[in-house]
């Protein structure tokens, strides 16, 4: 059974301006102040016109074969099962794809609540930007920027050092 104080950090990429253009998605889990293990899903968008790819590198020869949201959404979901909060950069975006692609895919959406470190970064960090790639070098955490589970395990240690700086959950609740 996951502790009491389990958050999962979650990205999305998206294959266009629809909110259920999902293509990937990674998620990373926080137990005991530590990442512990994660989980990362390319994903068959509802469309074979994918956008983006000069952001995310993904392409439609890519993701043709991959499984929809409706099929990766229950290992997912037992991926998020026991999570007090879920976390991501900019979590307005990734609550907006989560709901969108569970709408689509008729599955019942987690009423978890979202905390932004995008949010927490605003707030208490010297930074002129705090997209996630800089907060990451500002930190000194690794990252692969868009690749849907690097960006999530970089979002769950962002959360910890903003933690770990004094700034709440409840500073960082959507």
């Amino acid at each position: 059974m996951p502790a009491a104080s389990c958050c999962v950090a979650i990205d999305f990429e998206t294959s266009g301006y629809a909110a259920h253009s999902a293509c990937a998605v990674g998620l990373a889990r926080i137990e005991g102040g530590r990442v512990t293990d994660c989980f990362y899903s390319l994903l068959r968008p509802p469309s074979a016109r994918v956008m983006f790819t000069e952001i995310h590198g993904l392409t439609w020869p890519m993701l043709k074969d991959a499984p929809g949201f409706a099929e990766v959404w229950p290992e997912a979901a037992a991926f998020l099962r026991g999570a007090r909060f879920l976390l991501a950069h900019n979590a307005s975006f990734d609550r907006r794809v989560l709901l969108a692609c569970c709408r689509a895919a008729g599955q019942t959406a987690p009423d978890t609540p979202f905390l932004c470190t995008l949010k927490g970064a605003r707030r208490s960090l010297p930074l002129p930007s705090k997209k996630l790639n800089l907060v990451c070098e500002h930190f000194g955490i690794a990252l692969n920027h868009h690749n849907a589970v690097s960006d999530a395990q970089a979002c769950a240690q962002v959360y910890l050092r903003l933690r770990a700086l004094g700034v709440t959950d409840a500073q960082m609740r959507l």
